[in-house]
Formats: C-alpha cells, sequence, structure tokens
C-alpha cells in the first residue's frame, strides 16, 4: 500500500489529499494490438441516453504540436452522429496553459472539424477560478502568451508581470549583458508590493523569471529593497501544469513547466534552506481538476437533455505521471463512501460541486505521445534499478499502482472503441 499523505495539489485545503490511497489492485493494461479484455454486450441503439463521458487530453492524444494525429480524427466520427453532435458528454483536459480559453477552443474545432465550446475546454489553470481568496490581491504573474487576460479571466483583478516588474527594476535582470541597464537607475518607492505569485505556464526567458520570482519572495513582494532574513511561510503561490515532460513534433519529449517548477523549487531550496510551498497546484494530476472536469460533462449532459447520470468516466491521455496518475487517483476518491469525502472535504473546502454521479474513473493511456512501449523512458527502470524514475511532481508521492493505467490502447480512436464496445454501444 502507498501512502498519498504527501500530496498537496492544494495546499490551502489539505483535505484533498489527507487519505492513504491504495495500490491500483486490480486495473491492469492491455498491451497494444492484443485486442480487447471486454465481454460481450448488448448493442445500443444510437438513441440511448449516455451514461458516461469522456476526458481527453490534447497534445499527444489528438495533436501533435499544430498537426492533428489521424486517429483522432478517426475518433470523432464515432463521437459525433449524423447532425454532427457530440452521442456523449467530452471535455478537453489539457495541462496547456498558455493559451486563451475560447482561442484554444477555436484551434480545436479548426482541428477535429467540429464546434468546440470553450467552456469544453479544461486548461492547467482553469480551477484557479475557485480561488476567490486571491483574486483581489496584487499578483506577480508568469509564463507567456495572453498572462494578463488568462489572469483575469481567472478572476484576478490586479495583476504584475515579469516584464513590467523587470521594466520597473531595471538591475534585478543581470545574466543577459544585452539587457543589463547601461546607467544605475535611480531606487523607486512608490511601485506597490506585490502579495503573491501566479505561475500559468512556461516563460520564454527562464532566467530572468526564475531571478526576479526569487526577489519577490525573498523581499516579501518588495524586490526593490534588501531584505536580511528571508520571510516564511513566503507569499502565497498559486502554480499550475506540473508535466515535466510533454510531446511535440519532436521525436524526444520537451520540457514542460514543471521542469521550470523545479528548478525555482530547487534555487528556493538551496538559497534558503526551506521549501517552496504552494497554496494551489493545479493541472492534472490534481483530484481538483477532475473535480472541476467531472462537474463540466454534467452541464454538459444537462444542456444536452441526457437525464441519466454521467456514472463512469474514462481519461484518455498520453502521460503516465499525470493522465494514468490522476485518473487513477480520482477513481480511487470516488471510491470512498459520502461520509468519507465528506469528512475529507470539511467545512472549508472550494469545491461546491453537486453530490457526484461518478462511480468511476478509467485511465486510458495511448501510445501516440509521451509514452511509448517500444522506446524505454518515462516509465522504464534504470539499468540497475527496481522502479521507474518518478516524474511526477515532488508534492506526489510515486506509487506504483497509480501510473498503471486500466487499458493501453494504441491512439484515441481505438480508445473510443474500446469504451464504445464497453458499453454496449454502436461505433
Amino acid at each position: 500500500m502507498a501512502v498519498l499523505g504527501s500530496l498537496s495539489a492544494v495546499r490551502a485545503a489539505p483535505w484533498l489529499w489527507r487519505r492513504a490511497a491504495y495500490a491500483a489492485a486490480g486495473l491492469r493494461g492491455l498491451c497494444p494490438g492484443k485486442g480487447y479484455a471486454v465481454g460481450p454486450a448488448q448493442v445500443r441503439t444510437a438513441q440511448s441516453l449516455p451514461t458516461f463521458g469522456f476526458l481527453l487530453d490534447i497534445d499527444g492524444v489528438l495533436v501533435r504540436g499544430h498537426r492533428v494525429i489521424p486517429a483522432a480524427l478517426d475518433a470523432f466520427r464515432r463521437l459525433l452522429n449524423a447532425q454532427g453532435q457530440l452521442r456523449v458528454p467530452v471535455v478537453f483536459v489539457t495541462n496547456a496553459g498558455n493559451i486563451l480559453q475560447d482561442s484554444k477552443a477555436q484551434e480545436l474545432s479548426a482541428l477535429l472539424g467540429f464546434k468546440v465550446e470553450p467552456d469544453q475546454v479544461i486548461l492547467s489553470h482553469s480551477p484557479m477560478k475557485l480561488f476567490s481568496q486571491y483574486h483581489g490581491k496584487r499578483m506577480l504573474v508568469s509564463g507567456q502568451g495572453p498572462v494578463v487576460q488568462n489572469a483575469r479571466a481567472l478572476g484576478f483583478k490586479n495583476v504584475v508581470t515579469v516584464d513590467e516588474l523587470r521594466v520597473a527594476f531595471p538591475v534585478l535582470d543581470m545574466v543577459d549583458l544585452q539587457r543589463r541597464p547601461k546607467t544605475t537607475p535611480l531606487p523607486r518607492n512608490d511601485f506597490p508590493a506585490i502579495e503573491g505569485v501566479l505561475l500559468l505556464g512556461e516563460p520564454v526567458r527562464w532566467e530572468t523569471s526564475l531571478q526576479l520570482i526569487m526577489d519577490v519572495l525573498l523581499s516579501n513582494g518588495n524586490p526593490g529593497t534588501g531584505v536580511a532574513t528571508a520571510p516564511y511561510p513566503h507569499l502565497p503561490v498559486l502554480a499550475s501544469n506540473m508535466d515535466l515532460l510533454w510531446m511535440a513534433e519532436a521525436k524526444m519529449p520537451r520540457f514542460g513547466h514543471g521542469t521550470f517548477l523545479l528548478c525555482l523549487e530547487t534555487i528556493y531550496h538551496k538559497v534558503t534552506g526551506r521549501e517552496l510551498r504552494y497554496e494551489g497546484l493545479m493541472g492534472k494530476p490534481s483530484i481538483l481538476t477532475y473535480q472541476y472536469a467531472e462537474d463540466l460533462i454534467r452541464q454538459q449532459a444537462e444542456r444536452r437533455g441526457w437525464a441519466a447520470p454521467i456514472e463512469k468516466l474514462y481519461a484518455v491521455g498520453d502521460n503516465p505521471m499525470s493522465d494514468v496518475y490522476g485518473a487513477n487517483l480520482f477513481h480511487r476518491y470516488l471510491q470512498m463512501t459520502q461520509h468519507e469525502r465528506a469528512k475529507e472535504l470539511g467545512a472549508g473546502e472550494l469545491w461546491k460541486q453537486q453530490p457526484s454521479a461518478a462511480q468511476s474513473c478509467a485511465s486510458i493511456l495511448v501510445c501516440t505521445g509521451v509514452y511509448s512501449p517500444e522506446a524505454p523512458g518515462s516509465t522504464q527502470p534504470a539499468q540497475g534499478e527496481d522502479e521507474p524514475p518518478f516524474h511526477g511532481h515532488r508534492d506526489f508521492s510515486f506509487s506504483p499502482g497509480l501510473i498503471e493505467a486500466s487499458h493501453i490502447v494504441n491512439d484515441v480512436d481505438e480508445a473510443v472503441r474500446l469504451v464504445f464496445r464497453k458499453e454496449g454501444w454502436a461505433s
């Protein structure tokens, strides 16, 4: 049995992670190409009300970079009816965050050939809407793309970008010789204190962001001043997207925001001797992200007039350390009794969702992205080692059972066919 007591996806809500989770007994993966381990089921008519829904990852499942994976087009031909509407509820759960929700929906619509609504897309930072206690604070935001628009869409009303901070205090950014100030500017005392840090995704200039975020944390939000002793606890930090690696067009995985977080955590610990702490850590594999996704699935079913409760969720992804781990962790949460869940959530929970109708969340791992059964890598033990290297975030304990997928298939089309067969639906 693996204890997940150290999991802390939402430090402000430790109730999500206090309970010990058991190894994922009974979850056995299939080898690609060996068929489906599914018993016979009566094929239902096209008019049947769905009682299941899909949580689909995007990168490595539907697309590689800007190119759609051909199997994704086949999958959606099965998922859409003759009128071009989804036959079952589907939400897209990505750990990407350097794009607007509306833009991501438009991008998916163009690639997949049907209308994807913005409220079907969950970005890594979408659950930050729940952290209203920080929405009025002056927050330093790190990332790239429309970071200010994203922060404001999440509810944060007073944000400062890393570039704005660098302009206000030019002597802080000293790595790039070409950007160093030619003269020493006068010190400023009119810059309002920063009250927290938002990490929405990987930035472009890591050295600048790492330096200035450290300056803010060590100075208690006043980077133009010197502080003899670093304050601890430090200012609140909210972060999303813990993926160490992700898959684009390159043959090997690329660094993700999890790598940036690892750098920041390591530097902070080396400088202060203390652990960098998060008030909120979200995106897959956080339970909060899956609760958020389940609620959108429920709302989607209600809008379509599907009265039957959505009792089964199928999470399709390419990354064992985020997609599979998160789905299995959420499945374990769903197996708790209502009394146990209530005890876990406590009185001051962030999440005010309706009682969950979902009874299970099955993880389906595809071989079109980070995971590849033919190449040693993220899930293979190093030579002479009993366990593979753990690519998950520091605040998530390694549990081999939680990275073991319910099913392993070649691609997302095979995943949809598998689920339809399990549910007795014609594909």
